[in-house]
C-alpha cells in the first residue's frame, strides 16, 4: 500500500536573532555592528546569530486510514511538525509528501478570518479544502449542529471565546471529510462532554479511511484512540511504533530526566 504521508530527512532551523521592536539610535547601531562583527569572527561559520534545530533528521510514513499518535514534552518540535505537514511553514532540510485533501487545526482560531462570521468562515475553510458551494452545503447543518453555535452563527469569529472557536474549528475540519486530518492539541480548552465527542468523531473518522495525525499530551486518548504514535523530543523521534509501547517509552523519559515534576 503506498503511505499516504511521507516524511524524508526532514528538519527545520530557526534563527535565534533579536527582535527591533524600536528603531536604534546610532550609538545602538554603532555597537550592534561592532558586536555583530565580533561574533562572526569568534564563530566558526562566520553567523552572526546562533541558531537551533527544532527538527533533525525526522523519516516517516503513516498509510491511509491510521490514527498516529503524537507524544512529547512542550518544546519538543511536534508543532512544528504538524506545521510543516500542513505547509504553514517550509523545511530546512528534507521532504514531506502529502497524497491527499488535508484539513487541519492547529491552534484555536486557525484558518478563520476574524471579520467573517461563523457562517462565511464555514464556508471559507470549505472552500480552501476544494470544497464547492453545494458540497459544503451538505455539511453545513451537520457542522453547526455539532459546534453547538446556531445562535451565534451571523456573529464575526473575532467576537468568538477560545471554546466557540474550538467548537466551530474542529466541526469544520472533521466534518468536511479531508482524507488526511491534522490535530495539535486543540482539546485543552474544550470542556469535557465536548472533548468527548471529538475523541468519539476522531476515532469514527479513522474508521472511515481519514488519516489522523494527533499531538496530544492526554496519553490515555492516545491509547484509546491511536493505531501507532511517535514519541518526538529534542527534535527527533525517539521512539516509533505500538502506541502503549511509545507511550511507556516516554513516560520513562519523564522519570529519567533531571529535575521532573513527578
Amino acid at each position: 500500500m503506498r503511505p499516504i504521508i511521507q516524511v524524508q530527512n526532514l528538519g527545520k532551523k530557526y534563527l535565534l536573532a533579536p527582535r527591533e521592536t524600536v528603531a536604534p539610535t546610532l550609538r545602538e547601531a554603532l555597537k550592534a555592528s561592532l558586536r555583530n562583527k565580533t561574533q562572526a569572527l569568534l564563530s566558526r561559520d562566520g553567523s552572526h546569530h546562533p541558531t537551533v534545530w527544532a527538527l533533525k533528521d525526522i523519516n516517516f510514513e503513516v498509510y491511509p486510514g491510521e490514527v498516529v499518535g503524537i507524544v512529547g514534552p512542550n518544546g519538543a518540535g511536534k508543532s512544528t511538525l504538524l506545521k510543516i505537514l500542513a505547509r504553514i511553514t517550509s523545511p530546512t532540510t528534507g521532504e514531506a509528501h502529502l497524497y491527499g485533501q488535508t484539513g487541519s487545526l492547529l491552534g484555536v482560531g486557525t484558518g478563520f478570518h476574524p471579520d467573517l462570521t461563523g457562517r462565511e468562515n464555514i464556508y471559507l475553510n470549505g472552500a480552501i479544502l476544494g470544497m464547492n458551494r453545494n458540497e459544503i452545503a451538505r455539511k453545513f447543518d451537520e457542522i453547526v449542529a455539532f459546534a453547538e453555535l446556531e445562535d451565534f452563527l451571523d456573529t464575526p469569529t473575532k467576537r468568538y471565546s477560545s471554546g466557540m472557536y474550538l467548537r466551530l474549528g474542529f466541526a469544520i475540519a472533521a466534518h468536511l471529510e479531508p482524507e488526511i486530518l491534522l490535530l495539535d492539541e486543540v482539546l485543552t480548552v474544550a470542556d469535557s462532554r465536548f472533548q468527548t465527542r471529538c475523541l468519539q468523531k476522531i476515532k469514527e473518522a479513522g474508521e472511515h479511511g481519514t488519516t489522523v495525525l494527533f499531538i496530544s499530551h492526554n496519553l490515555i486518548s492516545v491509547n484509546q484512540l491511536c493505531s501507532r504514535a511517535f514519541h518526538i523530543d529534542g527534535g527527533r523521534i525517539q521512539a516509533a511504533g505500538e502506541t502503549e509501547s511509545v507511550v511507556e517509552h516516554y513516560l520513562k523519559s519523564v522519570v529519567a530526566a533531571p529535575n521532573n515534576a513527578i
